[in-house]
């Protein structure tokens, strides 16, 4: 048995073989070390390469947030040298007109005003030239404008850096009408301020707070009409047309410069300026033909120069009387209202407790009392982009809503209450110019540059007649103004080729047309009793129209202006009439106001109380205030009473 249990002893061989494998598993080893550091070295390369690209990212970051940190401190620093400008210019007013009164020389280049940006798009706008202070090549109609009336120190048009119009570059244009030899203070510039010896205590701002008797006195009877005497005063140059072209404005320039102080006025009349040359005499009752007024020439008396009892002064407006007329009436300031842009409208509601103004982008509602802005109205939904300027407001004659036309050629009813549209109402072709209500709130009549008039239905929402011009002799015939007669029969519409237009709202067939005026039609206004109309235009004349038989007349006699207002030195931007008929109330491109008595045809008074064109003018219809808008980026609230 131990032979099967016995084995051979193995004895190790082939010795040659188990080297090579060695060498082989050796040779892999430093394969494998050889790829680890290659693999070591690129994680490595990769790692310094992520580093970079970090850096670089981290670089981009800063740079980009300090690009955004610079946007916000070039934006911040813009607003504050904006007003650090316009506080500047406000403080240097004064003392510049004392320089140049005391010098006796030109007044120096006034700052200024904000440019109002280009309103509108493209040929067909009608404000886009007036709005840059540009034209272009072809001359331009001008409506409701908001134009730059100074222009910048070294006769650059715009504002710094070159604004560009719709039309192109803005180009200079002669003034029109006026005379070189005008004394400085014309047309909004005021004298040197007088000393406190020179004019006694200083009257009370009405800035500084409301007055102690806040009561408006009441209605007062008519004078006779023998106190007035008609004025001679001749025209001081030429009527200042502009030709018609289709698509754009006249650019329009002027050199005018805010207000100082002046005397307080007296009581009694003891001296007349010998610059007003003597008209003939008034018996008081109208003639039986035409009646036009000669200038009054209020606009070219110098200030400094008008006795203390025909001016009346605030800390920043005047108001000169005219001495050939019994002075019947007093005004003074009763509230300012700064807006961010220009006041495109004014307009009262129907009791007289608020004020509605239309800007860009918003319409705002104040409290009449005590100036406080209670209401801001702004269509959110709406493109932000550019400029949108509210043309027209209108209160309902319920007060519980406002009515607003805008350049995106939409009306707007919004109920005052909650802020909101209640009805949009589409249609118009082009801006809308111009809103009026019926006295029963039962409809609404728009106007546009699309050379339509439109009646709708309050209820309804529905175009009840489209007024259109449509002669086709008349290419420019853009609405800019409409009035609904106080019976509600009449729609009047002046338009820019010069002709005021009357439709029945019953049947929407024209019944007058009236011609007279030299140049576009701005604004027309219906008396109280609907009788007169009343219209303003920029050949720089206010014309009352006969509408007791509207439509009657024999249609081989064209309806004749009654009346001929004239004295403003430029162009008539509105028109309105005071609740009893007494007064009419013109704005005008010379920066005043001036009431006219309509039965004499001479002006009561001039008042110089902006520094940019008088836009918009409306009446208070239960008191006597009045309310003025203006390219100065301002609305004013006045109080006209009874002089004592």
């Amino acid at each position: 048995m131990s032979n099967i249990y016995s084995h051979r002893q193995l004895v190790p061989g082939g010795g040659a073989g188990s080297n090579r494998v060695n060498e082989l598993i050796d040779a892999l080893k430093q394969e494998f070390d050889n790829l680890q550091q290659e693999a070591a070295m690129y994680k490595m390369q990769r790692d310094d390469l992520e580093h970079k690209v970090q850096q670089q990212t981290d670089e981009v970051n800063l740079i980009r947030q300090g690009l955004y940190d610079l946007q916000a401190t070039q934006k911040n620093m813009k607003v504050q040298y904006d007003n650090e400008i316009r506080a500047l210019q406000r403080d240097m007013d004064p003392q510049r007109i004392h320089h140049s009164s005391s010098s006796h020389a030109a007044p120096p280049p006034s700052h200024p005003q904000p440019p109002p940006p280009t309103i509108g798009q493209g040929q067909n706008n009608i404000f886009g030239a007036i709005m840059s202070g540009g034209g272009g090549g072809n001359q331009v109609l001008v409506a409701p404008p908001q134009m730059m009336d100074q222009p910048p120190p070294g006769g650059q048009s715009g504002h710094p850096g070159g604004y560009p119009g719709p039309n192109g570059p803005p180009q200079s244009v002669p003034q029109s009408g006026g005379s070189s030899a005008q004394s400085p203070y014309l047309n909004g510039s005021g004298p040197a301020p007088l000393s406190q010896q020179q004019h006694g205590p200083k009257r009370q701002r009405m800035e500084d707070g409301p007055p102690q008797n806040m009561g408006l006195p009441p209605n007062s009877q008519q004078p006779p009409s023998s106190l007035y005497n008609s004025n001679g005063m001749p025209p001081q140059g030429p009527p200042g047309q502009q030709s018609l072209s289709q698509g754009g404005y006249m650019n329009v320039g002027q050199s005018s410069k805010p207000v100082s102080k002046m005397p307080k006025p007296m009581n009694s009349i003891s001296q007349i300026p010998q610059n007003i040359s003597e008209g003939p005499q008034s018996s008081g009752v109208p003639p039986t033909g035409p009646l036009s007024s000669a200038q009054s020439g209020l606009g070219d008396m110098d200030p400094e120069n008008v006795p203390a009892q025909l001016k009346k002064e605030g800390s920043d407006w005047f108001a000169i009387f005219n001495p050939k007329v019994q002075r019947v009436l007093d005004v003074e300031l009763f509230h300012t209202l700064d807006h961010n842009s220009v006041v495109c409208c004014v307009k009262f509601s129907g009791d007289g407790k608020y004020l509605a103004t239309g800007c860009n982008r918003i319409a705002q509602i104040y409290d009449v009392h005590n100036g406080q802005k209670i209401c801001v109205l702004d269509d959110t939904s709406v493109d932000k982009t550019g400029d949108l300027y509210i043309r027209s407001v209108c209160f309902s004659p319920d007060g519980k809503h406002l009515a607003t036309g805008a350049e995106d050629k939409q009306i707007r009813i919004w109920d005052i209450r909650s802020q909101t549209i209640s009805k949009l109402f589409p249609g118009h072709e082009q801006d809308i110019y111009s809103l009026d209500f019926s006295r029963d709130g039962r409809f609404i009549v728009s106007g546009s540059g699309d050379k339509t008039a439109r009646v709708w239905d309050m209820v309804s929402g529905e175009l009840l007649y489209k007024l259109a011009i449509d002669e086709p002799s008349q290419k420019d015939a853009g609405v800019t103004s409409v009035a609904i007669s106080p019976d509600a029969l009449y729609v009047a519409a002046g338009s820019l080729d010069k002709i005021v237009r009357v439709w029945d709202t019953r049947t929407g067939i024209l019944l007058e047309r009236l011609e007279g005026h030299k140049d576009s039609v701005y604004s027309v206004a219906f008396s109280p009793d609907g009788k007169t109309l009343v219209s303003g235009s920029l050949d720089k004349t206010l014309k009352l129209w006969d509408m007791s038989h509207c439509g009657r007349n024999n249609s081989s006699q064209k309806n004749q202006a009654k009346t001929t207002l004239n004295g403003h030195k430029d162009f008539v931007l509105s028109v309105a009439v005071s609740p009893d008929g007494r007064w009419v109330v013109s704005g005008s491109k010379d920066r005043g106001v001036q009431f006219w008595d309509p039965i004499t045809a001479q002006t009561q008074f001039m008042l110089q109380g902006h520094k940019n064109s008088v836009i918009s003018v409306a009446l208070s219809p239960t008191g006597k205030l009045f309310a003025t808008g203006s390219g100065d980026c301002r609305a004013r609230l006045w109080r006209y009473y009874d002089e004592m």
